[in-house]
């Protein structure tokens, strides 16, 4: 029996009603009230030009065009989301097999870890969490020096792909930390993924002879894997926006960088907008590709 793999039909459509329209008008002047009461009420001086001024800048010397601190940051923010997304995927997938192992032990550890980080809050455990890791394990594993003693070229990846050199334990730290975190949220992505698959398909695996092992590994993680993907795309944009409790390590990504742009120009409103405007405009464009990639991926049909 042959599988279609073609994509469904797209949906059609629903045309404008009068409700979007009220909706839409209601938006548009509550945005109009909110930019009123600020302009008149709280008579605030509006002053764009510090902070954009931390966005893009030109270099005195050759007058190039450079990006800046926020952009900098926002560079941070996305190499952590990147990596703490493996990480979390590599953690998740291991603690989600075990949540439906058949070993006793494995469950409880891995229901552990799950409460343990759910029923936590992130603040808490992230700083718990860093400075058991900041001063237990990365000078155990020599990170730092490992940093600062390696070649120009090995140091020229570090500072393109993770941070720079006097940084690069911090942002381990950070990456560890969101994974550890996000982690959990993942193990359960994983867990009801692997159950959402028809018990027939177990019952069929075992009757022809197959280990539990050859049985999870050959037709239940195939199937699963393809629902898991898109709430784990969706779990990246979550992590892009959780980053931000990383700036209380002092890990440099855009939060902390707002902050002291906040300090530096003393322009507030004008550097929180900007800051927000910045991780709106990242989590909406992955929210598309992903959405787009979500749909154009080919269903099964039985």
């Amino acid at each position: 029996m042959t599988v279609d793999r073609s994509p469904p039909p797209a949906e059609r459509r629903r045309p404008i009603q009068k409700l979007d329209v009220g909706v839409i008008t209601l938006v548009i002047l509550l945005f109009a009230y909110v930019v009123y009461r600020v302009d008149y009420v709280l008579v605030y001086d509006w002053d764009w030009e510090p902070v954009l001024n931390f966005i893009v800048t030109t270099d005195p010397e050759t007058g190039s065009w450079m990006v800046n601190l926020l952009v900098e940051g926002l560079m941070m923010t996305l190499r952590l989301a990147f990596w703490g997304t493996i990480v979390a995927a590599v953690i998740g997938l291991l603690m989600g097999l075990c949540r439906v192992s058949g070993d006793l032990f494995l469950r409880m550890m891995s229901r552990l870890y799950v409460e343990l980080i759910r029923n936590t809050p992130p603040l808490v455990f992230i700083f718990v969490f860093y400075f058991f890791i900041s001063s237990q394990i990365m000078p155990l594993l020599g990170v730092e020096e490992f940093a600062r003693e390696a070649s120009p070229t090995t140091q020229k990846v570090i500072g393109l792909f993770f941070s720079p050199i006097g940084l690069f334990g911090n942002f381990l730290a950070g990456v560890i930390c969101l994974a550890m975190f996000e982690g959990a949220y993942i193990t359960e992505i994983v867990r009801a993924g692997i159950q959402s698959i028809d018990k027939g398909q177990w019952e069929g695996a075992r009757a022809i002879g197959l280990s539990r092992f050859n049985v999870m590994r050959d037709v239940i993680l195939p199937q699963a894997i393809r629902k898991i993907l898109p709430p784990l795309a969706g779990q990246f944009i979550t992590l892009v926006k959780d980053s931000a409790i990383v700036a209380l390590i002092s890990v440099q990504e855009l939060t902390f960088s707002g902050i002291e742009v906040a300090a530096t120009t003393t322009r507030v409103f004008e550097t929180w907008i900007v800051v927000g405007a910045m991780y709106f405009v990242v989590c909406y464009v992955f929210a598309v590709l992903f959405r787009r990639w979500e749909t154009s991926m080919p269903q099964d049909r039985r």
